[in-house]
């Protein structure tokens, strides 16, 4: 049975071209294919930009690590509808990703109850939407973000009184939030759900001097062991998306002042697992996989010839 992985230029194994943090995709695929290979499954790495007659064949598409797809969102959306027209199952399914792509997500999961960090939502911010922000928030630092990232791309991070917000601007839909300390004095926390089950945590710090926690900016992370209190928090999010249970999951969550946790981001698109934190997160993948094609009635099944 063939599973593919979606990948890009950046991330496939032998291209000319990878990033810095290309090892976290040889990570993920090392921990699926050791797990996929005793089930009888083959994980075929694909460019997500590869004609759709080359996935045939495959079961299930699972979208990887697609971490270009910001810079191509519409070509990225389109491709995923063609996989599904075609009778591939993709987790997570294209109705997912488009909920998920734009992290006005949050305002859904806000109203639905869910504990999130307060955003203002310009759709295209300047200096003057900042020193808004500091004012609404009643703050000294605020982050803005891109609605349609990944990574800290595009990321700014601004004090009061900083020179470089003279004539600041953003050409896109943005996210301002307040800077929340935690964050660089504790951390970042990371919850992987694999099928609605809570399989593994991590902690992500940033490297002294910065507050990004990703590996390409120098950061760490650790597993840990959640308290009942912090696992009911990131229970929470999965409980209120507004669709029936995905895949996979990774709730990023930071401490508030109130010292519960808060909601940064629900990624359900190309989220690295951190398979060396959860030892066993491929052969959880490998269940849901299971679950997810068994469940199917015969006539419902992708199609295993032709594009």
């Amino acid at each position: 049975m063939k599973i593919g992985f979606l990948a890009c230029p950046g991330t496939l194994t032998g291209s000319p071209v990878r990033r810095a943090d290309a090892f976290e995709h040889d990570q993920q695929v090392a921990a699926l294919r050791g797990a996929m290979e005793p089930a009888g499954m083959e994980l075929v790495e694909m460019d997500w930009r590869r004609p759709v007659q080359d996935f045939a064949g495959m079961q299930l598409v699972l979208l990887g690590t697609v971490w270009d797809y910001q810079d191509s969102k519409d070509a990225f959306l389109g491709q995923l509808d063609r996989l599904e027209q075609a009778g591939i199952i993709l987790c997570n399914s294209a109705g997912i990703v488009r909920w998920n792509i734009d992290k006005s997500y949050l305002r859904e999961l806000t109203d639905a109850g869910a504990p999130t960090i307060p955003t203002l939502w310009p759709e295209a911010p300047s200096s003057s939407d900042v020193e808004a922000a500091f004012a609404h928030f009643a703050c000294d630092t605020v982050v803005v973000k891109r609605r349609v990232g990944a990574g800290a791309e595009g990321q700014f991070i601004f004090s009061r009184g900083d020179a470089a917000l003279a004539g600041w601007t953003m050409d896109r839909p943005a996210m301002i939030q307040p800077f929340l300390p935690a964050i660089t004095t504790e951390g970042e926390y990371s919850f992987i759900f694999i099928d609605g089950e809570l399989s593994h945590c991590v902690l992500k710090t940033a490297a002294a001097g910065d507050y990004r926690i990703q590996s390409v900016y120098g950061g760490r992370e650790e597993a840990f062991c959640p308290d009942a209190a912090d696992r009911a928090a990131a229970s929470a999010i999965i409980a209120a998306l507004p669709f029936p249970t995905p895949l996979y999951a990774r709730v990023d969550m930071v401490r508030g002042a109130n010292g519960a946790l808060a909601l940064m981001e629900a990624e359900m698109i190309e989220p690295y697992l951190y398979p060396l934190q959860g030892p066993h997160m491929g052969e959880q993948v490998v269940k849901a996989i299971m679950r997810q094609l068994g469940s199917m009635a015969p006539e419902d099944r992708p199609l295993t010839t032709g594009p």
